[in-house]
């Protein structure tokens, strides 16, 4: 696939990039708040302007020289943003005029040596746009006026100026085999560690203090000749551990990561074990019907360990999550890059399961089988009978059983044909959904 141009869009803190980003692509994806420093990784989205297809950067707010971690960590993403992209957008705060730290980042631009355009933002009324001459002192050339709030003033110019050498889209279906994985856990668990180690580059921001990451970012990779996009999303506290506004909807983002990818890597810290609230976001996964991997990071950090220490930690993970025994564990450690690519290749051998179809002719001579086997018990006088059973869906694989009474089949007896489903057919890494109707014996096919 023919990689699409690049646009990062730089400017201080508060100045409306998530905002004008949002009105690039059509959605709230990236999350608005009056606090400076909401945004703090690069977050990509594809865009569509007069047939022309991009791809834009958003980034943290620069505020050059902050010694404060999290600022200069901004900083560094903002400059790699740079590095990436084929051009540069420029924002500033029309509304306050220019400020101090404009005239540097405006410096900084310069040696970067791409084009830069100029946007001043937040011309929300025909008065303000007199502010726009101010910004001529920056030396960028030709300042162009925006409301990125209404989509008004100058962003069709702008777009215009800026995708004039971009080549038109020539109508070729996106490959619809990339496989997403999206990185979810509790704070700390290593995600964004994980992240980086796989990309070899500083993509997400880590650090110590807990919720670092709060959009979250697609990275795409190609590993064998296969193409995967990596999502890390916000770390998923208690419920009532959240403060409302922009950590709740870095963690309603998440949760909405989960159900819109293929396959959801559980990232557990090795040295605490797993936690109810890994427990929920299993939960949430397999109801979401997604694909589950268990990643047992920070493996490193376990302290003398002997061939069997796996082995062990296995037989605990059963006892305590026995509803997960489906889900593949991989013991990794994001510092050390051990067994990192364990990720990839569990993660396209669960993608397999998710969509793995069986023919009505053999799931019915298993099902026969496991009847026959193992009978349900009588309930009060009458037996379940189950006359047929076809498979209706994949990601997750979805099976409807036709029996005689839809109330003689037991939550037991349900788990007991879904564990000779998976004997028989595998499903390894993929909750299986299983419905009943009812039918009578002489509907029976």
């Amino acid at each position: 696939m023919k990689r699409k141009p690049v646009v990062a869009i730089v400017g201080r803190p508060n100045v409306g990039k998530s905002t004008f980003v949002n009105r690039l692509a059509g959605s709230r994806n990236s999350i608005v708040d009056d606090q400076p420093g909401v945004t703090r990784d690069r977050i990509y989205f594809d865009v569509e302007w007069m047939n022309k297809a991009f791809t834009v950067i958003d980034t943290g707010g620069i505020v050059p020289g902050d010694e404060d971690e999290i600022m200069v960590s901004i900083f560094d993403q903002a400059r790699i943003a740079c590095d990436e992209a084929d051009k540069i957008i420029f924002l500033v705060d029309g509304k306050n005029g220019v400020n101090p730290v404009d005239y540097d980042i405006a410096n900084i631009l310069r040696q970067s040596g791409k084009p830069v355009f100029l946007a001043v933002n937040k011309l929300d009324n025909p008065e303000s746009y007199m502010m726009v001459n101010d910004f001529y002192s920056l030396a960028l050339g030709e300042p162009l006026g925006i409301s990125a709030l209404h989509g008004s003033g100058g962003v069709g110019d702008l777009l215009d100026l800026i995708t004039e050498d971009f080549e038109e889209a020539d109508g070729n279906v996106e490959d619809t085999t990339i496989i997403k994985i999206a990185i979810v856990g509790r704070p700390n668990a290593g995600k964004s560690s994980i992240v980086n180690a796989l990309l070899n580059e500083d993509r997400v921001i880590v650090s110590d203090i807990s919720g670092t990451t709060r959009d979250s970012i697609d990275s795409f990779i190609t590993y064998k000749d296969r193409e995967f996009v990596i999502v890390d999303t916000a770390g998923i506290r208690k419920k009532s551990k959240v403060d409302y506004g922009v950590e709740k909807f870095a963690v309603d983002r998440a949760i909405r990561s989960i159900r819109d990818c293929d396959v959801a890597l559980l990232v557990i810290d090795a040295a605490e074990g797993i936690s109810d609230q890994d427990k929920k976001i299993s939960s949430i996964i397999t109801e979401a019907g997604k694909g589950l991997i268990i990643a047992i990071n920070k493996w490193d950090l376990i302290e003398d360990k002997k061939s069997n220490t796996i082995n062990q930690y296995d037989k605990k993970l059963a006892n305590d999550i026995p509803f997960l025994e489906f889900a593949p564990k991989i013991y990794i450690s994001a510092k050390t890059k051990q067994r990192l690519n364990q990720i990839f290749d569990k993660a396209a051998e669960v993608y397999e399961q998710c969509t793995k179809r069986v023919s009505t002719g053999l799931l019915n001579k298993v099902i026969k089988e496991l009847y026959a086997l193992n009978p349900p018990a009588t309930v009060k006088g009458k037996r379940l009978k189950l006359l047929y059973a076809t498979q209706i869906g994949i990601q997750p694989p979805m099976f409807v059983l036709f029996a005689n009474n839809s109330d003689l089949l037991k939550d037991h007896y349900k788990r007991y044909i879904e564990n000779k489903l998976r004997e028989a057919f595998g499903f390894f890494g993929t909750p299986i959904k299983i419905s009943v109707r009812e039918r009578s014996e002489k509907d029976k096919k």
